[in-house]
């Protein structure tokens, strides 16, 4: 983690601790979705709710607050990759779920989609896979990707479409 030289924190608002409860499960999910590997998540996910009490006062209430902290999310993301022990390490384990009313060759089946998922959404361009999670996974409408993004509503298109070719590309070769 980096060190963090901005003031102490005061006690949160009721509002951003009903944020925080309801949105702590999106944030850990869009981070494993943007390739955060498990051990890092819970950090990642404690610095992004960090930078959002810090900037509460900045968000606008009329406004849906998931592409707001999706904003946040990915640009500590972006700063966790840079630096240079991130940037050797290399994972190829995909997240593990079992379900225990699946037969065991389901569950094989679905841990091997969701490996070749995680590792085609890994080859993505870091503004491909951003838009792709968004919009794709997340669910998120296009206009609210393109300002969470602050890129322009076409430019957010391209790039949903040009990730949509280059996964499906990329999973018919691992699949291969």
């Amino acid at each position: 983690m980096t060190e963090d030289t901005s003031p102490p924190l005061g006690p949160a608002s009721p509002a951003f601790e009903a944020a925080y409860r309801a949105e702590f499960s999106y944030v850990w999910h869009s981070l494993r979705r943007l390739g955060i590997d498990d051990r890092d998540l819970e950090d990642l996910t404690h610095d992004v709710f960090m930078v959002a009490h810090r900037r509460f006062e900045e968000y606008d209430s009329s406004r849906p607050i998931r592409p707001w902290l999706f904003g946040i999310a990915l640009r500590l993301v972006s700063h966790f990759r840079a630096r240079a022990h991130h940037a050797r390490e290399v994972f190829t384990d995909a997240p593990h779920v079992h379900d225990e009313s699946a037969a065991p060759d389901e569950v094989a089946s679905a841990r091997q989609q969701r490996s070749i998922l995680f590792a085609a959404l890994a080859g993505l361009s870091p503004e491909k896979q951003s838009v792709f999670v968004m919009h794709d996974l997340n669910g998120h409408n296009m206009p609210e990707v393109a300002q969470a993004l602050a890129i322009p509503l076409n430019t957010a298109y391209s790039r949903l479409r040009l990730a949509r070719a280059d996964l499906v590309d990329a999973i018919v070769r691992l699949r291969a």
